[in-house]
């Protein structure tokens, strides 16, 4: 009985308490009534002053107060922006969001001040969190991209006016008019008048321009028409005879000097975007004579057919890299004649095709040094084989200006000589590309990945070379390629993997020359089968490159290449497109 008495008395004391809580709501009730009411009414005031653009009168009617409501804070931050107050705005302004992260108004709100500071980059940000809030906003989309292609990233801002039905084109125009065939430049512009033109659309005119051959420093400019429309106007320098002017022309055409060599080149020749490049190679240990034309099929800027020959007769010094414990012979003499054709076709912006046969002779001298492991890689004979390619741009983020490339080349073939046969390749490569800065190349990023494998047996000058070597574009740059001139010194075979990461600054720009410098840093390793060729181990290489661009035909590199593992030192040059 008294235990029951006792949870009567706990039961009693538990009702009384809600009692009285129940009673203090209700008293409460009008006071919380009134002040939603009085919150209502701010509102209200702060929404017409602000619609009157009284900014000063909103900042002194709500002076600021850590029990403001978000409301308030939106407003009071509106009016600090026209006010010109940009800092204090950013910082009520971001209060308010922190008390309503649901509302897209503060970041769309604190991006328009940003912009008034030029800060984009800030801009930016604040606008991609609104769009996390409603992805749909036209006015936030359409924000995004004005800012993208006011830096220049025209691929960024098609992205954001396309969820908008826009840009829709009225008109093409040329700056300078190009010589080219209009036939030409109609069919490699994708787009229709009065219809929406795409990331799609511009990826594979882009692809298309390029497949040309002819143009170079392109540019693509929007210009709005009061009905909402664009003109589209294409910028670029046109190659045509020696380049794009007499001085140009001869620069090209003697680049090559310091090599012992020059480069007759000549471009768009009859305006059909005909190209035809050669090169003349008079050093005594490297000579060559390499020649192509190429030239649009069906004047179709989708389709490109080449032809070209090349051929060498080089002095190799292989003590170096043969792993056999007799050294061979220093001076072996390789003659090679190699013609081939090929078609390569652009689908889009993002996949394209190359496919062609290739006809090959070599002849070998000086072999008396040759140990007999080596032996079956020096015989004569011609060799035929059919290659195919495969381009695929695999993914594009263009607000942070990240690409990432792939391809894939394979090659089927047979030799003649005896002891050799048929045989077969496949090669791939991944290629990361990042441009940090919102626009321009000031900065640019990049790492390629490329690897290599060889079914059956071939002949020593179809062997792959990890080193530094101008007619090799497998670098490994701490690893030269020659030793006195002739080619050797760097590690051979059939199968590899290669790795490079470059960093590069532009440094200078003037009217005719261009500087970037940039450390780098390469690792692979490469082998063969028989273990006659290849490298025992993993090789790393660092150093620093200087490339010079002169004009906006070529490109001098100069630089310095150290190798980690054994510590020597190697001196790089060369001359790119």
């Amino acid at each position: 009985m008294e235990g029951c008495r006792e949870l009567d008395l706990a039961r009693n004391s538990v009702a009384g308490r809600l009692i009285g809580l129940l009673a203090l709501l209700l008293l409460s009730l009008p006071v919380l009534s009134q002040t939603a009411s009085n919150s209502s009414e701010d509102v209200a005031v702060a929404e017409q002053l602000a619609r009157e653009e009284k900014w000063e009168d909103l900042l002194r009617r709500f002076p600021a107060s850590p029990a403001a409501t978000p409301e308030i804070d939106f407003y009071r931050g509106i009016a600090l922006a026209h006010l010109g107050q940009f800092e204090q705005a950013k910082l009520v302004l971001t209060q308010g969001f922190a008390r309503a992260p649901r509302d897209k108004r503060f970041p769309i709100e604190l991006a328009g001040v940003a912009y008034q500071q030029k800060q984009f980059a800030a801009a930016k940000s604040d606008l991609r969190r609104a769009l996390e809030l409603d992805p749909g906003d036209a006015y936030v989309n359409n924000f995004l991209a004005s800012i993208f292609f006011l830096e220049g990233n025209l691929e960024a801002a098609l992205k954001y006016w396309n969820r908008l039905g826009t840009p829709r084109l009225a008109d093409l125009s040329f700056d300078p008019q190009p010589r080219a065939k209009p036939v030409l430049l109609d069919r490699a512009f994708q787009f229709s008048l009065g219809e929406e033109w795409t990331v799609a659309d511009y990826l594979k005119t882009r692809a298309r321009i390029e497949n040309l051959g002819v143009f170079t420093r392109q540019r693509f400019d929007l210009g709005a028409r009061p009905d909402g429309s664009f003109d589209l106007t294409f910028r670029a320098f046109e190659r045509r005879g020696w380049g794009t002017g007499a001085l140009e022309g001869a620069l090209s055409l003697l680049r090559e000097l310091p090599y012992q060599g020059v480069t007759p080149e000549f471009y768009n020749l009859g305006g059909s975007a005909l190209n035809w490049v050669s090169l003349v190679r008079w050093d005594a240990q490297k000579r060559r004579l390499a020649s192509e034309v190429s030239v649009p099929l069906g004047d179709d800027p989708s389709w490109r057919f080449r032809l070209y020959f090349d051929g060498r007769n080089e002095n190799w010094d292989i003590s170096r890299v043969v792993l056999t414990p007799a050294a061979p012979a220093a001076g072996v003499n390789v003659e090679r004649a190699e013609a081939g054709a090929e078609i390569r076709s652009v689908i889009n912006g993002r996949w394209g095709w190359t496919s062609g046969i290739v006809y090959s002779y070599r002849r070998y001298r000086n072999l008396s040094g040759i140990p007999p492991e080596a032996a079956r890689f020096f015989e004569d004979g011609s060799e035929a084989h059919y290659q195919a390619s495969l381009e695929h741009a695999l993914w594009r983020l263009p607000e942070r200006r990240v690409t990432l490339d792939t391809s894939v080349t394979a090659q089927f073939g047979t030799h003649f000589a005896t002891s050799l046969g048929a045989f077969s390749r496949l090669a791939g490569s991944l290629r990361w590309q990042w441009l940090p800065r919102a626009r321009g190349d000031d900065d640019e990023i990049e790492s390629l990945l490329r690897g290599g494998r060889t079914f059956g047996r071939v002949s020593f000058d179809e062997l792959a070379m990890l080193g530094f070597e101008r007619d090799n574009d497998l670098w490994l740059r701490g690893h030269a390629g020659t030793r006195d001139g002739k080619k050797g010194n760097a590690p051979l075979g059939t199968n590899y993997l290669l790795w490079n990461l470059d960093y590069v600054r532009k440094i200078y720009r003037g009217g005719f020359l261009t500087i970037r410098a940039g450390p780098f840093l390469d690792c692979g390793r490469i082998t063969e089968p028989s273990k006659v060729f290849g490298s025992p181990e993993w090789l790393c290489d660092t150093g620093f490159q200087f490339r010079l661009r002169v004009l906006s035909s070529f490109e001098f590199i100069l630089g310095y290449g150290r190798d980690l593992r054994a510590g020597h030192n190697a001196f790089i040059t060369t001359v790119a497109r």
